[in-house]
């Protein structure tokens, strides 16, 4: 006897692909319902499934839901972000009327909450989950496979590339630029910060060996449930998530058009969702029908080397809204041969990789996993003499993607007139004693930033390989002036000597070098010590600080 599955927006997009996939199967009876019984009624014709006029904020939804006597409703309708009040009238229905539930959430408040329904759904013996979408579903399920033998998950990416010419639903429009300028909460460096969401943008290549890539596509950092829900799932260190749309222009006009939002001008660009949708669709013929995946996660082995593994999907022909209706089509499939457990939680590691790859097949897809090791800047600049410094210098530099480090520091300062002007330049602190001290430092290719945050002061530099791996030279930048240092390895101590400089790149005349005397070092307690001295040829004492650091950016417990 076939199973019933109730598909809430199956006319839609995503609705529609997962319709579409069940229905081809004898094993299902697929209703297509929704608000607009014609647009049910267009979608149904010609295909094994049957149209029903559902209205989701309707007081007899759980009456509706029970006439239609289904195994299984889906969700697909979104967006989940502005479900406020009662977010779960519909999972709490299906459960009413003795049915499992899925949808194709893709809000991480909207999907973290669905574990208030777990009581009720154990008592039912039903399966309630929320996510089962490209993410998390379909991110998560990689995760699990690339992250397998880390002892250390430092970092986790998604990113989400779509074809110009993919249909694109109104929710869908609305989702995106409901966040644009919204300020974002991103899980870095072992605590939530404050980003904003549309910024932050990267280059992003998708290469598949034997596969033409999807070049140079821009993606900025979005909201999704991935943020929310894998810093504690998977205890990471940072979990980051990106969109990008094919077409610069309109990427890069989305960005423009959030700045209001930034500043605080207005309150979002939701109303613009429907304008915003015409004009996209206007654009459709521009671009391409190819788009993609990947899910990145950075970590260490058991032997402690840092590595980085993705997992890459490619999607050609228009496929691209195919993806997020597999996680629920996997599932679907699974409740029905009664494999998924009862209760209500995000639909994280619900099936492996290898299963989403197989459903992956039949669409224009191909996947790759790669792995590679990502030596730290340090280790590399160092090469041999990197062995020779204490685990716990070592632990300072170990920086995959972003560290942070906490401590005390005393500062002293010149009281020369140059040296005041010199220390104002740079962005210098004040002196003062027992002074707290935060060291944020962030990985980026080849490159560190370093934040070291000096009570309320806080000064920025960036550092680089400055000669060939073992060389022992770096460079660092801070602002228009760079210093070329040779790291030194002595005693246990990682010492910073400068041999040259340039101001707006210009060298600096060898007797007009700042000379800095800095250290690092492990003091009895067994933390990371630092001492800096920076004198000035003709203006003498510029600044001096010293002090002690520990690491302050554990991932959360796991679950």
């Amino acid at each position: 006897m076939s199973k019933t599955i109730l598909i809430i927006g199956g006319y839609g997009v995503f609705g529609g692909k997962l319709a579409d996939a069940l229905s081809a199967d004898p094993a299902f009876d697929v209703i297509v319902a929704g608000r607009s019984l014609s647009s049910a009624e267009r979608f149904c014709e010609g295909k094994s499934c049957r149209p029903l006029l559902l209205d989701t904020a309707a007081p007899d939804l759980a009456a509706a839901l029970a006439r239609a006597r289904p195994f299984i409703v889906v969700d697909a309708s979104g967006p989940f972000q502005t479900r406020r009040d009662a977010p779960y009238r519909v999972a709490e229905a299906a459960l009413a009327c003795g049915a499992h539930y899925l949808d194709l959430s893709d809000d991480g408040a909207f999907t973290a909450g669905i574990d208030t329904l777990n009581d009720a759904a154990i008592e039912r013996g039903l399966t309630v989950l929320s996510g089962v979408s490209s993410v998390p579903a379909l991110s998560s399920a990689a995760v699990v496979q690339l992250a397998e033998g880390f002892t250390t998950i430092d970092h986790i990416e998604s990113v989400i590339l779509p074809g110009n010419r993919a249909p694109r639903g109104l929710s869908v429009v609305r989702a995106i630029v409901g966040q644009a300028g919204q300020p974002l909460p991103l899980w870095r460096a072992g605590r939530f910060e404050s980003a904003t969401g549309w910024g932050e943008r990267r280059t992003i290549t998708l290469d598949i060996p034997g596969e033409p890539p999807v070049r140079n596509r821009w993606a900025s950092l979005i909201g999704a449930p991935d943020l929310t829900l894998f810093p504690q799932h998977f205890h990471a260190r940072s979990v980051s998530f990106r969109a990008g749309l094919d077409l610069k222009l309109m990427h890069g006009g989305l960005a423009l058009l959030s700045l209001p939002v930034r500043w605080g001008l207005i309150r979002n660009l939701s109303p613009l969702a429907p304008a915003l949708k015409w004009m996209a669709d206007r654009l459709e013929p521009f671009g391409s029908s190819t788009g993609g995946m990947r899910v990145s996660v950075s970590g260490r082995t058991g032997d402690g080397r840092p590595e980085r593994r993705d997992w890459t999907l490619v999607v050609r022909g228009g496929d691209g809204p195919s993806i997020p209706a597999i996680p629920a089509e996997i599932l679907c499939r699974r409740l029905a041969a009664g494999t998924v457990p009862p209760g209500a939680r995000p639909c994280l590691g619900e099936f492996t990789l290898a299963e989403a790859e197989a459903a992956l097949a039949r669409l224009r897809t191909a996947t790759a996993r790669t792995r590679q090791e990502i030596p730290f800047l340090f280790e590399t600049v160092l090469g041999e003499t990197w062995s020779d410094l204490p685990s716990e210098i070592q632990a300072l530099h170990a920086i995959p993607h972003a560290r942070r480090w906490t401590g005390r520091a005393r500062i002293e300062r010149g009281t020369g007139l140059i040296s005041r002007l010199a220390g104002a330049f740079a962005g210098f602190p004040p002196a003062g004693e027992d002074v707290p001290v935060t060291v944020e430092m962030t990985r980026r290719g080849a490159r560190e930033t370093w934040v070291r945050i000096f009570g309320a002061r806080r000064f920025r530099s960036f550092l680089s390989s400055a000669g060939p791996p073992g060389s022992g030279r770096i460079q660092e930048r801070f602002g228009l002036m760079r210093f070329r240092i040779g790291l030194q390895v002595r005693d246990g101590r990682l010492e910073y000597p400068v041999f040259s400089g340039r101001f707006l790149g210009i060298p600096w005349p060898a007797f007009l070098l700042p000379r800095s005397t800095t250290a690092e070092f492990v003091d009895p307690e067994g933390r990371a010590c630092f001492s800096v001295r920076i004198d000035l040829p003709f203006g003498g004492h510029v600044v001096s600080y010293s002090g002690w650091l520990l690491p302050d950016d554990a991932p959360p417990p796991a679950e």
